[in-house]
């Protein structure tokens, strides 16, 4: 058996094949074989070797011609593509031409023979553009047709590299590759629209020129073709600095005017929510753009050109013109787009804060100041907090800033008019604890409570409050008016977390004297029982340590002999269990329960004690005068003329007076009224309150400004007994650090100068304003 001798390498430049699909020519080694010897007619051998592949002993050369036929072919295919025909050659075929080439070392001839054929190309479709006129009128259709041309070339131009890539990829994966300084085919493609095309001045004008009007008309409310002005930004934003430098810097100035000048005009035209609205909706739509057809590294730069001529440029301008109405009409979700706006611009937050404290002030100081509100001002406090809490919960985002600059705002203007305030919140506590107020659920009550302890917090003068609340506490105590003992104890409990037990320890010794006087009466009680005349008048006695309660002016009246006995009884039994203790009467807190007998039938009367004396005398006989009433009582004038309004000119009109009229005059007389009736079997007649008087109130108040002075005096004392020698304005700045309540520079001069006169310092010879402390 003899080996065949080796075959050579077929090399030959492409040619075309019927069915199109032929094999490009290997140049790879063929492969030797062994046959068996014997006889022809194709009969098999008898036995056979493996197939071995062999390298080529020596690299076999390109044919003449070679390299420049398959160039030929390349070619024409390219230009095929260019040219929108069909391709004679295969792709496969092509793809295996140009591996052919680029393995026998003419990639760098091919690449550059690749670019000059695409940039010929690119060259011939300039001449497209130039019977466009340089300068179009702005509403003519030559712009559109203008973008839909040069959309259709950079389309054209975009699906021919990726063709011509595709065939040419191995030269662009080996070659190219490796020749970092060289752009890739579909770069080399890019670079050569944008040096011949897009950098032409006339073409790129024109285009920026016409995406501008584009956008400007779709600005102005007009449909456009959102497509085309994706598919051409994205050209630009391909052609590398295009975008950014021709285009974005002077879409960004045309945004600048436009909306400087729409700023200007709507803010002069709209009121500020339709104003608001309408930002909003642009920034909607600018942002809208940036999604559709514009490059995402616009946003930031148009978002902010958009925020600084709507908003930025007009901040002062929109919350002058319109906060104050929003907030008086609790324009909710107005607000909110306010804030939301606002805090998208620098320094926006800050001023809206400003004007949302402004605002406050000026408000509340409406609430505060005006006398005439005065009845209905704790109640206008709490619903114009409950108001600003909504606003910035549901408005603000529970923003700390607002938050702190509202109570800021809150405690400036409830300061203005000082102990007002103060004492009407007094009574606004008083009418809810008081019996007789179904307003409320305990639960409801509760909150109320909670809420007043939040306006309590700002008040400066927190003496001047728990004065008239001691005075109400005291009356509901007394009187037994008080709707809950835990609704009492309740607010007591948020004083003394709120102030301080130093605060309500005379408050919690109020109610310390009610429980001791429980347990006093049950030993009176037990005491009566062992006595050998008890009598038939059930007495109780309430206790009040002096110290703890409010100041009474006592008044002297004249009791019948069964009261009169039974007080020397009681003070026998509690001074024989105290000695050296001392009781004072106070008529004016006393009250009972009479029985009387009419016509129809026996009722009970819940009177005053005041009530109850005057009712006692018809006993006697049936008609007194006014002066006899008042001789045989003894009560104070005024008192008594309250006390028999109260019976004959109320509801419940146990006397009947002569002549009629609500006012009880001297010669008035009064007559017992056998024929009253009345659907209820007691009956509580309540006593004709008079109002406070200016008086009283002022009294109440001098009272806390004396207690002041106590803790003035204490204060400078025990701040120049530490410090020994002070300067007068270090003296009055610690002092304004260490009191509790507002005080005025002149007050402090006065207590400084009756310490001096006192002995407790004395000023300095050479220095005035210098003190020392006197041991």
């Amino acid at each position: 058996m003899a080996d065949e001798p080796q075959k050579k390498p077929h090399l030959s430049a492409l040619v075309g094949h019927t069915n199109g699909l032929t094999k490009p020519a290997s140049l790879a080694a063929t492969a030797t074989r062994a046959a068996g010897g014997g006889g022809g007619g194709g009969g098999a051998t008898a036995s056979s070797k493996k197939l071995v592949i062999k390298n080529f002993r020596e690299r076999p050369k390109l044919p003449d011609n070679y390299t420049q036929d398959t160039w030929q072919k390349l070619h024409e295919a390219v230009g095929a593509i260019q040219s929108s025909i069909s391709i004679k050659y295969n792709l496969e075929e092509l793809y295996q031409a140009v591996e052919n080439l680029c393995s026998y070392k003419v990639s760098a001839t091919l690449y550059k023979q690749l670019r000059q054929v695409c940039e010929e190309h690119v060259k011939a479709q300039i001449l497209q553009f130039r019977e466009y006129p340089f300068a179009m009128h702005r509403n003519s259709l030559d712009s559109l047709l203008f973008l839909k041309k040069i959309n259709k070339c950079w389309q054209d131009h975009c699906r021919q590299m990726i063709m011509i890539r595709s065939i040419f990829l191995f030269l662009d994966r080996t070659y190219v590759l490796q020749n970092s300084m060289l752009p890739s085919i579909w770069d080399m493609g890019l670079e050569l629209f944008r040096n011949h095309i897009i950098s032409d001045k006339q073409v790129q004008t024109k285009t920026i020129d016409g995406i501008l009007l584009l956008i400007e008309r779709e600005r102005n409310g007009e449909a456009v073709d959102r497509s085309l002005l994706r598919s051409l930004l994205s050209m630009l934003s391909d052609l590398q600095q295009v975008y950014k430098e021709s285009f974005e810097q002077r879409f960004l100035e045309e945004t600048n005017c436009l909306y400087a000048a729409e700023g200007q005009r709507l803010m002069q035209e709209r009121e500020v929510p339709e104003y608001l609205h309408h930002v909003n909706k642009r920034l909607e739509e600018e942002g809208d753009r940036v999604i559709t057809y514009l490059d995402h590294s616009t946003q930031k730069p148009l978002i902010a050109c958009v925020e600084k001529q709507l908003l930025g440029e007009h901040l002062s301008a929109i919350l002058q013109k319109g906060l104050d109405n929003l907030l008086d009409e609790n324009r909710i979700s107005d607000l909110t787009q306010t804030y939301q706006l606002f805090s998208r611009v620098k320094g926006g937050q800050q001023i809206l804060l400003q004007h949302w404290s402004e605002y406050i002030k000026n408000f509340g100081t409406t609430i505060v100041v005006n006398p005439e509100k005065d009845k209905d001002m704790v109640q206008e406090l709490l619903d114009f907090k409950d108001k600003v809490d909504h606003i910035i919960e549901v408005c603000f985002q529970k923003n700390e800033k607002f938050i702190n600059l509202m109570k800021e705002s809150f405690e400036t203007f409830i300061n203005k008019r000082p102990n007002k305030p103060a004492e009407l919140i007094a009574k606004y506590v008083d009418s809810k604890l008081r019996a007789g107020n179904k307003e409320a659920t305990d639960e409801e009550l509760e909150r109320i409570l909670d809420k007043i302890m939040i306006i309590f917090r700002f008040i400066h003068g927190k003496d001047v409050f728990e004065a008239f609340y001691k005075k109400d506490l005291a009356k509901r105590l007394l009187v037994g008016k008080s709707a809950s003992v835990d609704a009492e104890k309740s607010m007591l409990s948020k004083l003394k977390h709120e102030c301080g037990a130093a605060f309500t320890s005379k408050l919690e010794g109020m109610f310390k004297d009610m429980e001791l006087s429980k347990d006093v009466m049950v030993q009176f009680k037990q005491y009566m029982q062992n006595q050998s005349d008890p009598g038939n008048i059930d007495l109780t006695v309430n206790i009040l340590t002096m110290g703890y309660w409010p100041t009474y002016t006592p008044m002297e009246v004249h009791l019948n002999s069964e009261m009169i006995k039974l007080q020397e009884v009681f003070k026998t039994f509690y001074l024989g269990k105290h000695s050296g203790r001392k009781l004072q009467w106070q008529t004016t807190l006393g009250h009972a329960v009479l029985k009387a007998e009419f016509k129809e039938g026996k009722k009970e009367f819940q009177v005053s004690l005041f009530q109850t004396l005057v009712l006692l005398m018809f006993n006697e006989g049936d008609e007194f005068s006014f002066e006899e009433i008042k001789m045989a009582t003894g009560v104070e004038d005024s008192e008594l003329r309250r006390t028999l309004q109260s019976l004959a000119c109320g509801k419940a009109r146990v006397l009947i007076k002569n002549p009629k009229g609500k006012d009880v005059e001297d010669g008035d007389k009064f007559i017992f009224n056998g024929d009253f009736k009345h659907k209820l079997f007691r009956i509580k007649i309540n006593q004709i309150q008079m109002k406070e008087t200016v008086e009283e109130q002022v009294s109440t108040t001098e009272r806390v400004f004396q207690d002041r002075q106590y803790q003035i005096d204490a204060a400078i004392v025990r701040i120049m007994k530490m410090r020994k020698t002070l300067g007068h304005n270090l003296l009055v700045s610690e002092l304004y650090n260490q009191l509790k309540f507002p005080v005025k520079p002149g007050d402090l001069k006065k207590r400084i100068e009756s310490l001096i006169d006192r002995d407790y310092m004395e000023r300095d010879k050479d220095n005035p304003n210098q003190y020392h402390y006197v041991a």
